[in-house]
Parts: structure tokens; C-alpha cells; sequence
């Protein structure tokens, strides 16, 4: 008795699988003569339903290809920054690639390529046979079914949404006679649509090459350092061997090489039957030994050296933008598939500078603490980034972001939408939006504000949009002095909180705030910009780049264009993409934006604290300065009416006091401002820059008053007498008056002067110490003037005694004797008559001789 053999069951399931496709055969016949024919036999028979849903041929459509950014220098020449891809793959026509590829592709994966209408009979039908009794699909395919399997590969990659993506994968690349048998259809639609040039250009385009590597121009480049067309007949047939199983055979893994070169040499022998090379040139390929030059294709912004970050933002535009895509997935897959050419506005030289002004004053790691800067700088007309650089190495690894504090993958100079910076505070910045609300309230820039250290309350302040809140004792103070009374000008010039904590009194917290978002600004983290009293000396957290836009539409005569990092984008066929556009707004009205551009000229100026910014290239800037509490944070902003350009020195993490650092530019308050005026060295002789408009005489001089007659009223009402009117009163102190005392003697400016609003008026009050003067005692005797003045309270002092007067002579003359003096001298003059005068005072008089 003989057990049965277990192979027995399933040759025969096998077999009756292989009789059940006798109704394909036919048809695979026909398809090797006449494709069309073949087709509709296929559609025409009802038992055959695996094919109803199918089109008669695929459409040869677009091959994922890299995506590349690029800026243009000064003259014209495109400078390459990054590549991304998610298939590494350069798309090149049949002429660009070596005749050795399609020769070695078609003797070795398909020799009767140019014969059939898609499927290689004799090799399906050995296919089939072995697939009948193993119950697998295995080889047997053609060129052609091949290629149909690598688009539908390639077109379930696509797919954005991960479920479904993996659902078209598994259904183009599982192992049933299913599959084949639509895939075969699918090669005989393709055979009856296009040429074998086009088909066979196609599949070296298409296939894989091990890794990301996709196309034979890519494979070319990658492994060996060439272009396709020009690899030799040992390298050629080395890439064709990778193409029979890609992640084993490819050559940039040592382990791997032996394999494809035996891979290799079968190629080379196919190559030799097929009559494609001679004997000669056979045997010297196979005596090659297979050597790899690697050549990896640069992706990702890592790539980009100094505009690392602004590549991270580019790529984060893209994601942000619903043109690009309904979903984020959809859009980073267009991105990194697309082959889209994308022209930044990215200045290289303006990029170099901000990179050199920054490299050689700010370490990469400050031993202090997590210290950082960061720079950007736009186009006042048109939105344009120029450059956006940043004191740390670029880096999205976070094994390596966590092996050293020179390393970051965070932008500081953008929104959180922008990657995950929520911004700083912005400090004094901020206060050009308080006077730029001061101004529209019809004030004047040398009008002048009270700016002593006092306490502020709610009352204080006016806010319609959100209301003030509790204050809580609220003492703020200046950074560097005590607090001073000067005007608005000078108050900007010095950046002195109490200034324009005052002047914020006298406006609407709610229209400081609108002001600035209608130049743009917003916080970083997306949040509603705060709007309470100290929000006027700069506690928002706000990002570089938008400082920057809204600093350039300031100097632009109050019109912002919104930042752009695109000039164009192109698909690999030319094809134009839009990608977004700058919108370009009317901030605020040229006349106020022009008094603002005034008064900040005035902050570079000598003794202001934007000093440091000069350029010596006498092109005008306006500027501003900013610290932020407790000094943790440093800004500068300023522009020409072309570029505008911000500096930001801070804590990434932790609260020092960035004063206890040092850079090589010296005090932060300093550097900060010397990276800033290097970059407009170089950005200015690029771009140019125009006078400032003139602004308003109004605006300069503002709302004028008369000051209120307060003669004789004591300090309150004096006080509520000048507040009444816009006035700010200010104690001189006392002085000798006959008025009661603690009331006003008189003021500086004295009353009914004119004065601007806002003005302090300076009142100097009675210390009631005068008394009604010393009577009238000339033509007196000494003795009956003594006794006048001592019952006035007063003391006679005989300062002279006249001399003797020559009497007239009868003719007019002057005789020359003197006249008869009186019985008793008798007082001539006296230096104080009437008034008030202190008690007890002495009167000086002269005697008759």
C-alpha cells in the first residue's frame, strides 16, 4: 500500500484553475498579433467579469518627480537652495538614455518586447503553468505589464488619504491570478494606445531602482555619478539588473554589490544571445568589477545652508495653502511629487549678509543661557522676503536637536502656523501704534506729556473693546531714568514707558490695538491681541516677520503688503501654478504715516537709542527700538521707504536678563543694531531708498490751548482748572508772595499764553511772607521820615548825602556858590516804595547836603 503524495491535490486544483482560463487563451493569442482585437474579446466575453470594471488602457500620466527652490542673484543666475521628493526622479526622453539601458532592458526582462502586443506568450504561458501548480502568480510578465503594475503603484502612492492609499498598493501589488489577469488586460490596452518608444521610455522612467531612487536618469546620478546617457555598458546593465528586485540588488549597500553583479552578468549574457553586444565588448563589461559612486540627491531644507530656515517656511506656505490641495496630506503629496520648479524671493546677497552680520556677533550657543537671534527682512512694495536667518543650525532630526543647543527646528522669525514659534514680546516696538493713535486723535508730536513715575488705575484708561480690568497698584516705570516731562517726539526718541502710558490715557486702548492689526500685526500663537495698558509698552508675543511687514508699511506710506515667499511656481512641464499673492492695504492715512515716519527719524538721531543703526549711506530710515520686561528680549526694527528689516535677541526658553550676555558686538542693546545696519548696507545699494514725505505742520505742532487764568487758586484747582483743558500741572514750588499762602502766584507759560494740548503748565505757589512797602518820605526830613518808617515796620538807612547845589545866576547861568541849605537835611530818594516787600525791610535813601 503507497501513501498518496501531497502534492496531488493541489496539481490538480491547480490544473482545473489552469483549464478554467482556457477562455482567456484565445485571447492571449490574439493579443500578441492584434491588441485591439484583443481587447474587445476580452470585454465581449461574459464569463470573464474580473475585467468589466477595467479600462481598455491606462493613460501614461505624470511621474512623481523632485520639486526644487530656487532664488535668483543680482544677475539673473538661479541659485538652487533645496530638493524634496518623495521618489527621487528626473523624467528624460528615449534619446537621453544610453543605448545600452534599452538594449540591456529588453534582453534581459523582455527580449520579445518589440514582437508582442503586450504579453509575452511564451513566457505567460510557462508562467501560467507553473502559477497552476504552485497557486501563485510568478513572472512571466512583460515589459509593458510591468510598467501597467508601476503606474498603478505609482498611483496609489499618490493617494493623500493613508487608508485608501494603502488599499490601491495592496491591490496593484498582491499575488493572485486576479491581479495578473487585469494587468494583462491593462498592457494590452496600453500596446494598442501607444508606441514601444513611448512604452519602453516610460517603464525606464517609472521603474525602481532601490530606495527613493526612481527613473534611470536618478539611478544614473545616484549610483554612479552620470547622466543616463552617458553610462557605460557594464553600468547600464548593473542598473538594469537592480530594476529585478530594487532594495537587494541596489549597490549603495557594500552587502548587496556581489548580487548585482552576478545579476549584472546575467544581464550582460542576455544582452549577448539577444545580439545587442559582441563577444569583445561582453566579456570586457563582465571583467568590470561593479563600483559605485554614490551621489546622493540633496532633499529637504537641511540642505539649504544658510536659508534653512526660510526653505522650512516655504515648505509650510504650501501646507498652509488650500490652493495647493483640500487637505494638508494632499498638499505636501502635490509638493513632493509635483516636480514643480519654485522661484523664491529669497535675495541671496541681502541672505549672505544677515547671515554674516549674525555669524560673526552671535554665538551659536551663548554659555549664559538658551539665548537666540533671528533676522528677516521684506520688501516695502510688494511684500518680497529678502532674507530670514536665524543664530541656530537647522535641523528637523530630533536625535540631533537633542544632541546640542547650537541645533533647532523651530523658526523664531514666524507664526506657530509656520512650524511651532509662538513669538516674543515685542516691547517698545509697539508704542509707534500708540502714536500713531495720538496722532489720529488730532495730537501733535511736540506736544508734551507728563511722565512722572505716579500709580495708574483703571480710570485712567478708556477700552471699548475689551474694558481695563483691575490694575492692581500698577507702578510702571522707564528703563533708564526716573521719568521725564518731554514731548512726544522726544518721548519716542528716548523709548520712555511713561510717556506713553500717558498718552494712552488720553486715547482708546481698543484703537491702539486696531491700529496695529490693521498693519498687520497678530500674535504668533493666533490668539487675539491683548489690548489692556500694558500692551502699550509691548507685552504681545509677536513674530520678526510680522514686525517686519508692518515697520516696512509704515515707511511705505502707511501701505502693507503681506509677506510672500513665492514669485512663481512651474510644474515639469511648464505648466504655470499660482501660488499666493501679496495683498496690499491702506494701513493708515499717507498724512499720519508720514508724522510717524517723522518722529521715528528722530529715533536715530544722536542721543537716541537707535543711533547704532547708521548706514552712512544717506539713504533716509526711520527706526525703533525695543526691551521687553526685565530685559528678555531685544528688538530693533527700521526700514527705508524699500526694505524693512527686523533684529530679535532673546530667550528661547528661560527669563535672563539678556544684558548678562555677551556678544561680540558688544551690549545686546548694540548688537542687535549693528546686524541690522549690516544688513542694509547691502540691501540698500540693491533696492534704493527715497526722502520721507513731509508731513502735516498740524501733526508736528498738534492741538493748541490757552492756558486758563489761575492766578490765586490753590494747587486742586489749579490741577482740575488745566486737566479740564488738556493740561498737565506741574509744582515749582513757593515763592515770596503777599497771597495767601499755598495759592497761585503766577505759571510758566503765564496765563492766556497759547500752549499745545498736553502741555504741563509749571504754577509756583504764595508763602504768604511779603507786606505792603515803605510809604512815600521823599521831600521828608531824616527825622520825620525815621519816625514814618518805623510805624510801618521798617528801617532807614542813609545811603548818600548830596552835595551842595550851585545856585542859578540872575543871568541863567550856574553861579559859583552854593546855595543857602535848609535848616535840616531833608530826604532826596528812596530804593523802595510801595508794593510788597519782606517785613522789615531796610529803605536806602539820599540826603539833601
Amino acid at each position: 500500500m503507497f501513501a498518496r503524495k501531497p502534492s496531488q491535490p493541489k496539481m490538480a486544483g491547480g490544473l482545473l484553475a489552469f483549464i478554467g482560463m482556457s477562455a482567456v487563451a484565445s485571447v492571449l493569442i490574439a493579443a500578441a498579433v492584434t491588441p485591439a482585437i484583443a481587447v474587445s474579446g476580452l470585454t465581449a466575453n461574459g464569463t470573464l467579469g474580473i475585467f468589466e470594471e477595467l479600462p481598455d488602457y491606462l493613460q501614461i500620466a505624470n511621474l512623481a518627480e523632485k520639486t526644487s527652490l530656487y532664488a535668483k542673484d543680482k544677475d539673473g543666475k538661479e541659485v538652487l537652495l533645496a530638493s524634496f521628493y518623495a521618489q527621487n526622479r528626473v523624467t528624460v526622453p528615449l534619446d537621453e538614455i544610453s543605448p545600452y539601458v534599452k538594449d540591456a532592458a529588453v534582453a534581459a526582462e523582455d527580449p520579445r518586447f518589440y514582437e508582442h502586443g503586450g504579453i509575452d506568450l511564451i513566457g505567460t504561458a510557462r508562467a501560467f503553468l507553473s502559477n497552476a501548480s504552485s497557486g501563485s502568480s510568478q513572472g512571466g510578465s512583460s515589459i509593458t505589464q510591468q510598467y501597467v503594475k508601476n503606474i498603478l503603484v505609482m498611483r496609489a502612492e499618490d493617494i493623500a488619504d493613508p487608508e485608501e492609499r494603502k488599499a490601491a498598493y495592496t491591490a496593484a501589488t498582491q499575488t493572485t491570478l486576479e491581479r495578473k489577469l487585469k494587468e494583462m488586460k491593462l498592457a494590452i490596452g496600453i500596446e494598442s494606445r501607444y508606441s514601444k518608444a513611448e512604452i519602453l521610455n516610460g517603464y525606464l522612467n517609472i521603474s525602481s531602482f532601490g530606495g527613493r531612487v526612481y527613473g534611470i536618469e536618478a539611478a544614473a546620478e545616484h549610483y554612479f555619478g552620470v547622466k543616463a546617457k552617458d553610462l557605460t555598458l557594464s553600468q547600464a546593465a548593473s542598473l538594469v539588473a537592480t530594476v529585478n528586485n530594487p532594495n537587494n540588488l541596489r549597490i549603495d549597500n557594500p552587502e548587496f554589490i556581489q548580487a548585482n553583479t552576478n545579476r549584472r552578468n546575467y544581464v550582460l549574457d542576455r544582452m549577448l544571445a539577444e545580439g545587442k553586444i559582441q563577444q569583445a565588448e561582453h566579456d570586457a563589461a563582465i571583467k568590470e568589477p561593479v563600483t559605485p559612486k554614490i551621489t546622493p540627491a540633496s532633499s529637504g531644507c537641511q540642505t539649504a545652508g544658510g536659508a534653512a530656515y526660510f526653505c522650512d517656511y516655504v515648505t509650510w506656505v504650501i501646507k498652509n495653502d488650500k490652493a495647493f490641495g483640500a487637505t494638508e496630506d494632499e498638499r505636501w503629496a502635490a509638493f513632493l511629487r509635483g516636480g514643480w520648479k519654485i522661484m523664491t524671493t529669497l535675495d541671496p546677497a541681502v541672505q549672505a549678509a544677515a547671515q554674516e552680520a549674525m555669524d560673526s556677533r552671535v554665538p551659536k550657543i551663548v554659555p549664559e543661557g538658551d539665548i537666540a537671534s533671528s533676522t528677516v527682512s521684506v520688501q516695502s512694495n510688494t511684500g518680497r522676503i529678502l532674507s530670514m536667518y536665524q543664530s541656530k543650525d537647522y535641523s528637523q532630526d530630533e536625535a540631533q536637536v537633542a544632541s546640542g543647543a547650537n541645533y533647532s527646528s523651530v523658526n523664531f522669525n514666524t507664526d506657530s502656523k509656520y512650524g511651532s514659534s509662538t513669538g516674543f514680546p515685542v516691547g517698545s516696538t509697539y508704542k509707534v501704534f500708540t502714536m500713531e493713535e495720538w496722532l489720529k486723535q488730532g495730537h501733535g508730536l511736540q506736544e508734551v506729556v507728563y511722565g512722572q513715575e505716579r500709580v495708574f488705575v483703571s480710570t485712567d484708561f478708556k477700552n471699548s473693546c475689551d474694558g481695563v480690568g483691575p490694575l492692581n497698584n500698577w507702578k510702571p516705570t522707564n528703563d533708564h531714568d526716573s521719568g521725564q516731562t518731554v514731548s512726544v517726539m522726544e518721548g519716542l526718541k528716548q523709548s520712555l514707558n511713561l510717556t506713553f502710558i500717558n498718552m494712552a490715557t488720553k486715547v482708546d486702548l481698543c484703537e491702539i490695538r486696531k491700529d496695529a492689526e490693521a498693519f498687520g500685526v497678530h500674535r504668533a500663537d493666533g490668539k487675539q491681541l491683548t489690548s489692556n495698558p500694558s500692551a502699550v509698552i509691548g507685552t504681545n508675543e509677536i513674530s520678526p516677520l510680522t514686525m517686519a511687514v508692518a515697520v516696512a508699511g509704515i515707511a511705505n506710506d502707511g501701505k502693507t503688503c503681506t509677506a510672500i515667499a513665492i514669485d512663481s511656481i512651474t510644474d515639469h512641464n511648464g505648466n504655470t501654478i499660482t501660488p499666493p499673492k501679496t495683498t496690499c492695504s491702506q494701513s493708515v492715512t499717507p498724512d499720519i504715516a508720514r508724522a510717524m515716519e517723522y518722529a521715528m527719524e528722530f529715533v536715530h538721531s544722536a542721543g537716541g537709542t537707535g543711533a547704532q543703526t547708521a548706514t552712512g549711506d544717506n539713504i533716509p530710515w526711520i527706526v525703533k527700538t525695543g526691551t521687553s520686561e526685565n530685559q528678555e528680549h531685544n528688538w530693533v526694527m527700521g526700514a527705508t521707504n524699500k526694505v524693512g528689516t527686523v533684529v530679535w535677541i532673546g530667550n528661547v526658553s528661560g527669563h535672563l536678563g539678556v544684558a548678562r550676555a555677551r556678544f561680540t558686538g558688544g551690549q545686546p542693546w548694540v548688537t542687535k543694531q549693528l546686524i541690522w545696519r549690516d544688513i542694509m548696507r547691502v540691501a540698500n545699494p540693491i533696492y534704493g531708498g527715497d526722502k520721507f514725505g513731509t508731513p502735516d505742520p498740524n501733526m508736528i505742532k498738534g492741538k493748541s490751548v490757552t492756558v486758563p487764568a489761575i492766578k490765586g487758586l490753590t494747587i486742586q484747582q489749579a490741577t482740575d482748572l488745566l486737566t479740564s483743558v488738556g493740561m498737565s500741572i506741574k509744582d515749582g514750588g513757593a515763592i515770596d508772595s503777599e497771597l495767601p499762602e499755598g495759592t497761585i502766584v503766577k505759571s510758566d507759560p503765564e496765563s492766556e499764553a497759547a500752549a499745545s494740548v498736553g502741555a504741563v503748565v509749571t504754577v509756583y505757589t504764595s508763602n504768604h511772607t511779603l507786606v505792603a512797602g515803605p510809604p512815600n518820605i521823599v521831600g521828608m526830613t531824616v527825622a520825620q521820615a525815621t519816625a514814618a518808617l518805623t510805624a510801618a515796620g521798617f528801617t532807614l538807612n542813609v545811603k548818600a548825602t548830596a552835595s551842595p547845589t550851585p545856585c542859578p545866576s540872575p543871568s541863567g547861568g550856574a553861579s559859583a556858590a552854593p546855595c543857602p541849605t535848609a535848616a535840616s537835611p531833608v530826604i532826596l530818594t528812596q530804593d523802595i516804595t510801595g508794593g510788597f516787600v519782606k517785613p522789615r525791610s531796610v529803605v536806602n535813601v539820599t540826603v539833601s547836603g
